[in-house]
């Protein structure tokens, strides 16, 4: 009877511990609002671990190395060839005046060639020799005088649309020539096999790179920034910094610029103005433009401005300050080049 008794007890208090166990868990769920299989342990996360190589003209971060050769395209900024196919894809954009005030893209692909890139449009001598600077490979549809005896002496490595219209460069029949013709990648690189052109990269430009964009902010605020070629607005750009997304939009004649292809903004991480004698050498307006002797410039990153200077080092056109690269923000470049008449302080404006 003993026994049995005895038995019964420690029934008792085991089943009397259990309760007061659940009524414990039962109070705890209750404090957090959070079931008890519901509770996670919390997880630390670790640094990102640095991507092995660095795109060399968007500063961005790979797995893989780039050997891509540059490819530079003239691109047509007519009104008339709005919006452009490619432009949002480019790792830097050339804004540069042929005649009469017109502006034209020079176009640089390395990280990515686009799908479908234009309106191409003509070459210019000094469009030759920033594709040369940058050992790139160039593409274009006519030419200059000056610009063809160029060409077809190979100081670039090139093909054309006059000598490949309807071959690796076609019309669209949605706008009227001039401004309808367009070059496939595929045709890029067909060409590129047609001239007996390498198109692995074998010079890597002298661009610097800030780890994160923090290390922009140290300048005077500029969230809107606008330049005018000539006097009418046909040619008139602002970009205005996007803080949540740390890039600037553009836009042209009051028109967001956008990529026809893709239906998006070109969306810019610096913006660079420098400023460069211009000559007109004949009655058709065409330009002379000194490439060599450096000058004034303005740097727009991060919603910062600072005045800087540009050089020509081995042919590339450098933003410089206190005699060294100025580093950059990861991501895409839009470099202006400006007359000196009237001059950067004239053409360039910037609001806090």
């Amino acid at each position: 009877m003993f026994k049995k008794w005895g038995i019964i007890a420690v029934v008792c208090l085991l089943l009397a511990g259990c309760s007061k166990d659940a009524g414990i868990e039962e109070a705890v769920a209750e404090d957090t609002g959070e079931d008890i299989e519901d509770v996670v342990e919390e997880v630390i996360e670790e640094e990102p671990v640095p991507l092995p190589f660095v795109a060399p003209f968007t500063g961005i971060g790979s797995e893989v190395e780039l050997k891509q050769r540059p490819v530079m395209v003239t691109i047509n900024n007519h009104p008339q060839a709005r919006p452009q196919s490619g432009i949002s894809q480019a790792d830097m954009i050339y804004e540069v005046m042929a005649e009469g005030n017109v502006t034209r893209f020079l176009a640089v692909f390395q990280s990515e060639v686009p799908d479908n890139i234009g309106p191409v449009r003509s070459a210019r001598d000094y469009f030759v020799e920033i594709a040369k600077g940058l050992d790139a490979f160039y593409v274009a549809h006519g030419y200059s005088p000056d610009a063809q005896k160029m060409l077809n002496a190979r100081v670039v490595d090139n093909i054309n649309g006059m000598q490949y219209d309807g071959i690796f460069f076609k019309r669209s029949s949605e706008r009227k020539a001039p401004h309808n013709s367009y070059i496939s990648s595929e045709n890029i690189f067909a060409g590129a096999d047609r001239v007996g052109a390498s198109m692995e990269i074998n010079k890597i430009p002298t661009f610097s790179f800030y780890e994160t964009a923090e290390g922009a902010k140290l300048g005077s605020p500029a969230s809107n920034v606008s330049v005018r070629y000539g006097s009418g607005t046909s040619f008139e750009n602002e970009y205005n910094y996007v803080q949540e997304q740390g890039i600037y939009e553009r836009k042209s004649a009051g028109i967001l610029t956008i990529d026809k292809e893709k239906q998006t903004p070109v969306k810019l991480a610096n913006l660079i103005f420098m400023e460069i004698p211009h000559k007109t050498i004949d009655n058709a307006g065409r330009q002379k433009l000194s490439l060599a002797d450096g000058g004034k410039a303005y740097l727009f990153q991060a919603g910062i401005m600072k005045e800087i200077e540009w050089k020509n080092v081995d042919g590339i056109l450098v933003p410089m300050e206190n005699g060294i690269p100025v580093k950059l923000v990861q991501g895409k470049t839009w470099i202006s080049i400006v007359p000196t008449n009237p001059g950067i302080e004239s053409m360039v404006k910037y609001l806090p």
